[in-house]
């Protein structure tokens, strides 16, 4: 895909894309510059985020001897 830079400094994404990953007006991206590359990864409310980590390992984590006292 490729876009170009409005006047006004705005970026327009092809609605496949905005389909794709579900993107609704007015929700914001969190930008990110790094090595000459921009990166928008969109944010996401908590409660879209409940249960990300379900079934996650919780104990064993690591060895005591890495836990501060």
């Amino acid at each position: 895909m490729q876009t170009t830079i409005s006047n006004k400094y705005q970026v327009l994404m092809a609605k496949s894309v905005r389909e794709h990953l579900n993107l609704k007006p007015k929700q914001k991206l969190t930008v990110i510059e790094k090595d000459k590359l921009l990166i928008l990864i969109p944010q996401s409310s908590l409660e879209e985020l409940r249960g990300i980590a379900a079934g996650a390992k919780t104990t064993d984590y690591r060895e005591k001897k890495e836990v501060l006292i």
